[in-house]
């Protein structure tokens, strides 16, 4: 099922109204805000220089430095009193980046995740749990009226009490579970120590997990523990852009379909700013062309990928991102080598005895960089040999991948600390006094 025809348009469809509506965009923005306004007069562009998409690269570059410069409505296109709803992020490494809407943002915004619940499955029949934390944050309410306006029944569980998601999981008859990868499988978890069978007591057929980096090791573990007739697809968007409802996975799985008449996507080396060519792998800039409130122009993400043009087997024609590889700032720099998350994640869920659970933490004694990974065992075991032969293991496969060696730390099961929002996997002490 495809619920757009606009995701199904020939490449020079899409680009003529992308084009259009960038031209749109460009004017507004530089009519209607001032901080826009000196940035292109600083980089020497002006709205009429916008003749193509190739011209987009001479705008200049959005960062989430420049929300917090103009905290909090700096860079709305639009009055307060034409925003029906704000939302923010943490605010935990500083001022929040606030984002707000119009009525037709939030038409907009319910269209694009409802592309996105389509792509991943969903259907108006679906009972659809949402364990996302209702709030601020944009998730929970994106997938909600995404997912409503579909026809599926939500369950507006939230995050927390996970012995009671589970009984309504059952008693309701979930069939969709909208998480993070990392709580879902903390669900799973959950599940069984209250003596439910996932695979026979409940009726999840699909989970659409997002907000947090979904690597294929960790989809494995997914289908080890919700079956393997459960359909993960993972979801892209953040608040910034949208919320949400940038782009999905289709049951392809072949990358996140772009919702390309919303937004224009562009691949960047992440160190000169260059546009690289299609299929380079680089951090993904996200333009939005349809926004009235804060439409960001060349917004850095952060976030690495690549872009893929071909059709997909599903009938869509638009561009798909590759599943994220991490983000430029989650990079750790190790002893001179550039480090991703997801690259020990890899490691870790293609390694028998060990669960999904482990935190890296990165220390500095002298001049040299010391990198600890803890690892949950799946059973509490005394047996010297079987530990050493699991953390050999993990450590050769690391310094192949890597190139490194680390200290492998195991744990006993239910250690590590859970989380019901995005997890966080990194703990680097490298700057703290006295390390």
């Amino acid at each position: 099922m495809i619920w757009s025809k606009n995701e199904t348009l020939e490449r020079s469809e899409i680009e003529k109204i992308q084009l259009e509506r960038l031209q749109e965009t460009v004017h507004r923005v530089y009519e209607k805000v001032p901080a826009y306004r000196k940035k292109m007069d600083d980089a020497g562009v002006k709205p009429e220089d916008i003749k193509t998409l190739a011209d987009l690269a001479k705008l200049p570059f959005t960062t989430k430095e420049d929300l917090r410069d103009n905290y909090p409505f700096g860079l709305f296109a639009v009055p307060k009193k034409d925003l029906v709803r704000v939302h923010a992020s943490s605010g935990t490494t500083g001022k929040p980046t606030v984002v707000g809407y119009t009525r037709k943002d939030l038409e907009t915004w319910t269209e694009c995740v409802t592309r996105i619940a389509v792509m991943g499955g969903a259907t108006p029949e679906d009972m659809a749990q949402i364990c996302f934390g209702y709030g601020m944050f944009t998730g929970a309410l994106g997938l909600h009226y995404g997912l409503e306006n579909l026809g599926a029944t939500i369950v507006p569980s939230s995050t927390g009490n996970s012995e009671k998601q589970i009984m309504f999981m059952k008693d309701f008859e979930t069939t969709l579970l909208v998480a993070t990868p990392s709580y879902a499988l903390r669900l799973a978890e959950v599940a069984n120590e209250m003596g439910v069978d996932i695979k026979k007591d409940l009726k999840v057929r699909i989970a659409l997990v997002g907000s947090e980096l979904l690597t294929e090791a960790m989809r494995e573990e997914m289908h080890k523990v919700w079956g393997e007739n459960c359909l993960v697809t993972s979801n892209y968007g953040m608040s910034e852009l949208m919320g949400p409802g940038v782009s999905g996975e289709c049951e392809y799985l072949n990358g996140m379909h772009i919702n390309e008449d919303f937004f224009i996507p562009e691949i960047i080396d992440s160190k000169t700013g260059e546009v690289l060519p299609a299929g380079s792998k680089g951090e993904l800039v996200v333009t939005c062309i349809y926004k009235e409130a804060l439409p960001l122009i060349r917004y850095r993400t952060k976030d690495v990928t690549r872009l893929m043009y071909e059709k997909c087997k599903c009938g869509r024609t638009t561009c798909r991102m590759e599943n994220l590889d991490g983000r430029t700032d989650d990079m750790l720099k190790i002893r001179g080598v550039n480090v991703f998350p997801g690259q020990i994640e890899e490691v870790l869920l293609h390694t028998d005895g060990i669960g999904p659970h482990y935190e890296i933490v990165v220390t500095r004694e002298g001049h040299s960089d010391k990198l600890e990974i803890r690892v949950e065992l799946l059973k509490a075991t005394d047996d010297y040999k079987e530990l050493k032969s699991i953390e050999s293991a993990i450590k050769a496969k690391l310094r192949v991948v890597l190139g490194l060696d680390a200290k492998i730390s195991l744990v006993s099961p239910n250690t590590i600390q859970r989380f019901e929002g995005k997890a966080k996997r990194i703990r680097d002490l490298r700057n703290k006094e006295g390390v």
